[in-house]
């Protein structure tokens, strides 16, 4: 430590004693003035431009601690914030910093420190919290890197071989129509329109589901299998999930296709896709609200019955309150009931107890920035205040915008951690611009509607922000929700700003009314690990499982609906079905309930294999060929398909009329379980019409030996012969454009009903 560290901290303990005054004080730190305190450590602004830190990270974490911030860039040409509060101001122009380290000499911005180039989501998310007005040029540029040659956006790698296991590429759409309604220019929107339409056409073929409304594909950014799913669960079954947050990303998505559609002449698409939109908000309203806890459920998972994983998902909560998905009263509901822990609000809750921090277990100051944006709209004081603090605590303790944060005790010890996120430092630039000062943009002009919690009551300043053809001096004075008076260059006016007239210097002065915000209460929570999920079997016509600690008693599943409470570790299954166990805790997790075994079903299901089996792969697609034979197939081979397999035909005789639920048998060495961009897809048809889709995620790099079964497609089939055919049709196409390609040995066929 230098010896200018050394004799600012010396001084610190007179600045904490000055501004003693809490602003936000949980169970594990508090902001007081111009300090944030976190047990023996602190972190303290002695000026705008600079944060001090005493605190030290997990012994042995690969990654050191920042003791101290300075402002390295020129920012003078951004937003200048003025308050009373140097800690703020600080921990803004830290912001400012950072974002200027994350304009690459490309114009694009950098992901963060540890992450290099752009990601759709990340940059998408930044673009949506800030960097449209911040960084207009750099994000559409950003924006355009997205975008495939076959002009659809781009799903980044992940899960099985990314889309369509992962499915939140369409927050692009948001992004780039937000980018619209800052700069109003309508090349963008025109050149924006065809690349949303064409990503949302495929997505609709592909991953809508018909049956509940909803989207199916992993929780938008929580991209780590086991991170929120339990072990079980295969990349096939996750693209089977239908998950609150990325439901809400595509009904955002298609509300804003239907508007540009509209401001572009195109009255049909627009009122289809607005349909469409509304489909899904009511889905989510009707599949996954929770009526006892007072918030949305995280996703809908299993396989032939799904079920829902009860827990709270914050960002998917936010989301549903930003964009009007859940109605004014459920958004009050949900910030009083979604649980925050003494570090705030996790990205999800309860935890999953024997998986380590990073999704799981982990606060993330972007999504803490949607859930404060999200506090401030439902109108909830207190979840606003919490909401600030849990992204300036880590800005200040840190000195720098980390991605995310352990929950048990707020350190940086996680799986993967970087600094200068961009997703993060925009949240933190956001916060305060957008809650405290009130900027909403519109297509046609700015809004505004702050909202001052009264512990932060002050005056404060915002020189040099850009609209379009106009820099604004904005000053807001005093704490309330409701506005006394607006004045724009000393004319009062309402408080909006009509695009078309705003030119030049204008000076906005806003007064608040002073008034008390009606107080809504906080779901405070100490943080918790659900019990371990179950393992089972079946076994001489009884369901067995593993026993599990800290358990109170057992949940007996049976095709989706909760049957029976035991005590046991055996349950008769005679009638058929398809089984789970959930297990439910006790000790200071009573309750709470783990995550669902994996299915196991009794029913009657028969098995056909291919005609024309090969025992080798030809086809030029295939990346990583074995070296040896192929072995683990069932029958006597498999069939190869790629983009040049027409189709392939499967006699089908069923001997009585019922639901049936038809699944494939494949392998797919193409990549790695969780990267690259190599996931199969294909059209089902029966009898030559389409009954769904089916996803092959990839196995493992080279793995051609590792088979796996495909999501399930359910139908209705009567009693006689039929025809499946296994079709490549272009909404089939997947990211990588070249390699479309796996291996498929046989057909399991399940009477459900």
């Amino acid at each position: 430590m230098n010896k200018t560290i050394i004799a600012s901290i010396f001084l610190l303990p007179s600045i904490i004693v000055s501004y003693a005054t809490d602003i936000v004080k949980t169970k594990a730190y508090s902001w007081h003035g111009d300090t944030i305190t976190q047990g023996e450590y602190f972190a303290t602004a002695p000026n705008d431009f600079e944060i001090i830190s005493t605190y030290s990270a997990t012994p042995g974490y690969y990654m050191p601690i920042e003791k101290q911030w300075k402002l390295k860039n020129d920012i003078n040409g951004y937003p200048r914030l003025m308050t009373s509060n140097r800690l703020h101001n600080a921990i803004y122009n830290m912001g400012l910093d950072e974002m200027v380290n994350a304009v690459e000499p490309d114009t694009t911005l950098r992901t963060g420190k540890e992450w290099a180039g752009v990601w759709t989501r990340d940059v998408s998310y930044s673009i949506l919290l800030s960097m449209a007005y911040l960084q207009p040029e750099a994000s559409k540029i950003s924006l355009m890197r997205k975008v495939n040659k076959n002009g659809r956006i781009i799903q980044d790698t992940g899960s099985g071989g990314a889309w369509p296991v992962s499915t939140d590429r369409m927050i692009w759409a948001v992004a780039a129509y937000e980018l619209y309604k800052v700069t109003g220019d309508r090349s963008w929107l025109e050149y924006i329109y065809p690349i949303i339409k064409n990503s949302v056409d495929d997505d609709i073929a592909t991953i809508y589901d018909p049956k509940t409304g909803l989207v199916k594909g992993e929780t938008s950014f929580i991209d780590w299998r086991e991170q929120s799913h339990p072990k079980w669960m295969q990349t096939a079954d996750i693209a089977e999930t239908e998950a609150l947050g990325t439901s809400i990303v595509h009904a955002e998505a298609l509300k804003v296709l239907s508007e540009i559609a509209g401001e572009l002449g195109h009255k049909k698409e627009a009122a289809y896709y607005q349909d469409k939109s509304r489909e899904i908000s009511d889905a989510v309203n009707r599949e996954l609200w929770m009526n006892d806890k007072g918030y949305y459920a995280m996703y809908l998972y299993g396989r032939d019955n799904p079920i829902l994983n009860p827990r709270a998902e914050t960002l998917g909560e936010s989301l549903a309150i930003m964009w009007d998905v859940a109605s004014p009263e459920r958004a009050v509901t949900i910030t009083e009931n979604n649980p925050t822990t003494p570090f705030g609000a996790a990205i999800f809750f309860p935890q999953i107890a024997d998986i380590p921090p990073y999704h799981n277990n982990a606060l993330w100051p972007w999504v803490g920035a949607w859930w404060t944006l999200a506090n401030a709209k439902a109108g909830n004081e207190q979840g606003v205040l919490q909401g600030f603090g849990s992204i300036f605590r880590p800005a200040a303790l840190f000195c720098t915008n980390k991605e995310n944060f352990n929950l048990d005790n707020g350190d940086i010890a996680t799986e993967l951690n970087s600094s200068n996120m961009l997703w993060c430092l925009s949240g933190n630039l956001a916060i305060t611009h957008k809650i405290l000062f009130g900027i909403d943009f519109k297509k046609n002009g700015l809004a505004f509607h702050p909202f001052v919690p009264k512990v932060m009551a002050d005056t404060r300043t915002l020189k040099g922000f850009r609209y379009r053809d106009a820099i604004l001096d904005i000053t807001v004075e005093g704490y309330g929700d409701s506005i006394k008076s607006f004045t724009v260059n000393g004319k009062l006016q309402k408080p909006f700003l009509d695009a078309k007239k705003a030119k030049g210097h204008l000076n906005i002065k806003i007064v608040m009314a002073d008034n008390d915000i009606t107080p809504l209460r906080v779901n405070n929570v100490n943080n918790a690990k659900a019990p371990l999920t179950p393992t089972t079997w079946i076994e001489n016509g009884e369901l067995h499982w593993n026993p599990v600690e800290y358990v109170n008693h057992y949940v007996i599943v049976r095709d989706g609906k909760r049957i029976d409470n035991v005590n046991t570790t055996n349950y008769d299954v005679s009638i058929p079905g398809e089984y789970q166990v959930i297990a439910i805790g006790n000790r200071n997790d009573k309750n709470i309930e783990s995550l669902a075994s994996e299915p196991r079903s009794t029913r009657e299901s028969f098995v056909i294999q291919f005609p024309r089996e090969k025992k080798e792969i030809t086809s030029t697609e295939a990346n990583y060929k074995p070296k040896e034979a192929i072995t683990g197939y069932k029958g006597d081979g498999f069939r190869e398909i790629d983009h040049n397999t027409s189709e392939i035909e499967i006699p089908l005789t069923v001997k009585k009329s019922g639901e049936y639920s038809l699944t494939f048998r494949y392998a797919n060495g193409n990549g790695p379980v969780n990267t690259q961009n190599k996931c199969a897809v294909r059209t089902v048809l029966v009898d030559g019409k389409k009954v769904g889709n089916i996803v092959l995620p990839q196995r493992g790099k080279g793995n051609w030996n590792d088979w796996g079964m495909s999501n399930p497609i359910h139908l209705n089939l009567n009693a006689g012969e039929h025809t499946v055919t296994i079709k490549f049709m272009p909404t089939d196409e997947n990211m990588n454009l070249k390699t479309n390609h796996a291996l498929i040995d046989c057909l399991t066929v399940t009477r459900l009903k």
